[in-house]
């Protein structure tokens, strides 16, 4: 019997492989530099790069921060940073979320100078077109992925069913999640197929953080405000509004736009309803989330310098709420009612990553040249096991020479 429980051990903690802290934010780097396709799109890059093939963190757990991230806003950054803090504390979660958010941030410069110098938005949206129905592809396989491990029982069936039709009428993801928790905690983790009260052997001890945010943002007050259009506005005034609009960033993706259009166009007019529209345009140019427009309107109201205070200000109140879910959830882990909400979340998460994928489809695969992208780019991630950016190279190569 004790063989038999050492042997079980053993398993379980080889289910894991610890990524140093080097290794896991350059990991973040590169999702963050090829996750085109919104916030599903790059929870299925994580779940396939860092989980399915370097299983840096065990699939449920990683559905749990799925699930805790998508009610904070911009769900993966926070994903980013509840791994990160997880394996290396908050250190580890600040730097794995700024390096998942770099490349886009960076994008969003570029181009918003470009946009402001020339008033027109380079030509990448041939290429960016083609990357639709691969993105559908990879958010499918993650789905299948995913779901192989979560959905262990008729119940979970049901939940990750009823979670899926829910979401395809548009009901907020948050709402989705809270009523999916609440129906695991009255039919209980057991039933659901969720394993209780296991001891996380794998734990870590989290290290401290001997760094300010700034500490990641290295000379930040030495950019000069090049590029904005307003640059008499101060630093701290664009500051407090994104530190204001961040605290009700809630729900994710596009459920910022209506706020910051209110904010920024209506009450502030820090920019005319077209520069909005670009903005929004541009940032759905770029790998990362639709909350770098808030990058767009800092680089207008203050160039560089306040491109980066307003990104870090929008992101700043998910990221303290997430890092205190993340270090509180080690302490939570095991416990009967803790295991049984997430029991419940975890088939919902299932069931919203499939909704994405059949929301984007009616716009996005419109021909049969798209069709058939999609069916050969699931093949080639789920069958041929192909790395996604490959995948995502021939999607934008085909839509360059305008084949879909």
């Amino acid at each position: 019997m004790s063989e038999t429980k050492g042997s079980l051990e053993t398993r379980q903690g080889e289910a894991t492989q610890k990524l140093s802290l080097p290794a896991l934010v350059l990991n973040f780097l590169r999702i963050g530099a090829i996750g085109f396709g919104g916030g599903m799109a790059v929870i299925a890059l994580m779940e396939r790069d860092l989980i399915d093939k370097r299983k840096a963190m065990s699939s449920e757990e990683f559905l749990h921060g799925v699930g805790m991230a998508q009610v904070l806003g911009p769900f993966a950054p926070n994903t980013a940073l509840f791994m990160g803090n997880r394996l290396y504390g908050l250190f580890g979660g600040l730097a794995c979320a700024l390096a998942f958010l770099a490349p886009s941030v960076f994008l969003v410069i570029l181009l918003s100078w470009l946009y402001f110098s020339f008033h027109a938005i380079p030509a990448l949206k041939n290429a960016v077109g083609g990357l639709g129905p691969v993105v559908i592809a990879l958010i499918l396989s993650a789905a299948w992925s995913m779901g192989r491990k979560a959905v262990r029982s008729w119940p979970t069936v049901l939940l990750g069913v009823a979670s899926l039709a829910i979401s395809l009428v548009k009901v907020n993801a948050v709402y989705v999640l809270v009523a999916a928790g609440l129906a695991g905690l009255l039919l209980g983790g057991k039933r659901l197929g969720g394993r209780k009260n296991e001891s996380d052997k794998g734990a870590k001890t989290e290290e401290k953080a001997t760094g300010s945010v700034s500490a990641f943002v290295p000379g930040l007050t030495l950019f000069p405000a090049v590029g904005g259009a307003t640059a008499s506005l101060s630093l701290p005034a664009i500051a407090s509004t994104f530190l204001k609009v961040g605290c009700v960033f809630f729900g994710g993706g596009f459920v910022l736009v209506p706020i910051l259009q209110q904010k920024l166009v209506t009450l502030l007019g820090w920019l005319t309803p077209t520069q909005f529209i670009d903005g929004v345009a541009i940032s759905n140019l770029t790998p990362g989330p639709i909350a770098v427009l808030a990058t767009f309107t800092g680089y207008h109201l203050h160039g560089v310098s306040g491109a980066l205070v307003a990104t870090l200000c929008l992101f700043a109140p998910a990221f303290v709420l997430m890092t205190v879910l993340s270090h509180e959830y080690a302490r939570f882990k095991g416990r009967r009612h803790f295991e049984d909400f997430l029991a419940g979340v975890t088939p919902a998460v299932v069931g919203l990553v499939i909704s994405a994928a059949v929301l984007l489809a009616p716009g996005t695969l419109r021909s049969p040249a798209d069709w058939g992208l999609m069916v050969v780019s699931l093949l080639l991630l789920t069958r041929f096991k192909w790395h996604p950016a490959w995948v995502l190279g021939i999607g934008a190569l085909l839509g360059t020479v305008g084949l879909v």
